[in-house]
């Protein structure tokens, strides 16, 4: 039995995993630097523990002081949540040893999907399909070079070890597609090496404006594994997503039963246990190809929650105890339409530079039924560019993506980071075009549009008020106020002036 979780992680989603945690009656141990006073994740949890000071390796990345804790807090097991040591098979492994439970799956199957080279080498055997490509191991990078011409250009030089982006490098057919390739390997190489402690790299054909759909999976340790159909993740920037949906606009009864079973198929390999997601890119002629599997619980994972009506935090800690899954693969409906989007503290407007500050208000006035915001934040807390530019998740859910889709863009309306820049209303834009509309969504999507998503050019007066509201807000003391609606009457009045009656937007 679990009666007590150190949550080995920070801001959204440790809040999100202390809320199921309470609902199971199970004790929470949150973990926080100095810097992190204050954040809802600190004062949230039944028990807090400080990290102290330095930076992430010397905090939430020491896997023996993380364990330590863990034990001097008498906890069953240790939720690594994303990011971070989530899908590291080393700590995994300890936390096992120490003889704590690892929410999560074994380091075993960590690994064997963590090395992308081996794991579309185990695909390959199981008879999934693979994109035409090769392996960098062993071949000079002369005899390289010749191999990546064969398979056609554009080519994508890619990371074995880790995600986000990191370690990745098209190179598009050119005269100069020698010297072109040679220089991108290099800097792949070394951006690999530097994040991920390991250069190896591989390369593969480049397929254009595909689809990035995902599986969502779910094992346990007798055997058992069934999925929780898909969500599509086409929307993103720099390899990184910012809007998800279930379901995808373009899945059929049968592409989701050819991709569903090739999910299950990897997991069954592998005896998987827990929450996984199998990434899929999926081609304009609507072919399918394996892309990695991520052996941890998604950032969108609300997505799922709401099609599917299951908490997927309950099943990780039920699966983790030894439980059987709670349902079986006939009993799990896919119903509706959701669609989340990624806040972040970056400035579209320069570069989508990282942006701190202190919040001032946290708005979310008038969120209804089929809307939520899950942040790890509040007002008065500062935004560090120590840690992820992630203020929260907006997830919407509706009958249908039209209706799912304008829930959305109203929700966006009624939230609001008061203090820090941030891509609200960017996201807003790509939800309003077209293209989004009519779901022709692929992985370019933002760049193949960068003009149309420009913003609208602001009036001297509107950017003279938008640079006013901190101050005013400060000097004014309203955004304080016990009524807690100061921050409300800011915005109104801002709103007002730019001619958005109130209640109208």
């Amino acid at each position: 039995m679990i009666n007590r979780v150190l949550i080995a992680n920070r801001g959204e989603i440790a809040v999100r995993i202390i809320q199921t945690l309470r609902e199971m009656g199970i004790a929470s141990i949150s973990l926080m630097t100095e810097e992190e006073a204050g954040l809802p994740h600190t004062f949230y949890a039944d028990e807090v523990i400080s990290l102290g000071v330095g930076s992430l390796r010397e905090t939430y990345l020491n896997q023996d002081k993380i364990i330590e804790i863990a034990r001097q807090t008498k906890a069953d097991a240790i939720h690594p949540g994303y990011g971070l040591l989530s899908e590291n098979a080393e700590f995994a492994h300890k936390v096992e040893s120490a003889g704590l439970i690892f929410v999560g799956p074994t380091s075993v199957s960590i690994q064997a999907m963590g090395d992308k080279i081996e794991s579309k080498k185990r695909c390959q055997r199981l008879g999934i399909p693979l994109i035409p490509g090769l392996q960098a191991e062993g071949l000079s990078d002369e005899k390289l070079v010749l191999e990546a011409k064969k398979i056609v250009p554009p080519v994508l030089i890619k990371a074995s070890a880790g995600g986000g982006g990191k370690g990745m490098r098209i190179v598009a057919d050119s005269d100069n597609f020698n010297e072109r390739f040679s220089e991108a390997l290099g800097e792949a190489r070394r951006e690999a090496k530097a994040s991920f402690g390991d250069d190896r790299v591989f390369v593969e054909k480049y397929i254009q404006n595909p689809r990035h759909i995902e599986i969502q999976v779910f094992g346990d340790q007798h055997g058992n594994h069934v999925h929780l159909f898909e969500r599509e993740c086409s929307i993103q920037r720099r390899y990184q997503k910012i809007i998800e949906e279930s379901p995808s606009p373009i899945m059929t009864e049968a592409l989701r039963s050819k991709m569903t079973d090739a999910a299950l198929k990897i997991c069954r390999d592998i005896n998987y246990v827990g929450a996984g997601t199998v990434e899929f890119i999926v081609s304009k002629e609507g072919d399918f190809f394996f892309l990695e599997m991520n052996t941890r619980l998604q950032v969108e994972h609300p997505v799922t929650e709401w099609v599917t009506g299951l908490d997927l935090v309950a099943w990780q800690i039920l699966v983790a105890q030894g439980l059987p899954l709670p349902r079986k693969q006939s009993e799990i409906i896919h119903r509706g339409h959701a669609i989340e989007v990624r806040l972040c503290a970056e400035d579209p407007d320069n570069a989508f530079l990282p942006c701190i500050g202190t919040i001032l208000k946290v708005m979310h006035r008038n969120l209804g039924p089929g809307q939520r915001l899950d942040t790890g934040y509040q007002e008065g807390n500062a935004v560090s560019v120590n840690f992820d530019s992630l203020l929260g998740k907006l997830s919407v859910y509706a009958p249908t993506r039209a209706y799912a889709i304008a829930r959305m863009r109203q929700a966006l309306k009624e939230v609001c980071f008061l203090g820090v820049k941030n891509n609200r209303d960017y996201l807003g834009r790509i939800l309003r075009h077209p293209a989004f509309s009519e779901g022709k969504t692929f992985t370019s999507f933002v760049q193949t549009f960068a003009q149309d998503l420009l913003p609208e050019v602001l009036s001297l007066e509107e950017e003279a008020l938008m640079l006013a509201l901190p101050v005013v807000a400060s000097k004014l003391n309203i955004l304080g106020e016990k009524n807690g609606n100061g921050g409300d009457r800011i915005l109104d009045v801002f709103e007002v002036i730019r001619g958005n009656p109130i209640g109208n937007l």
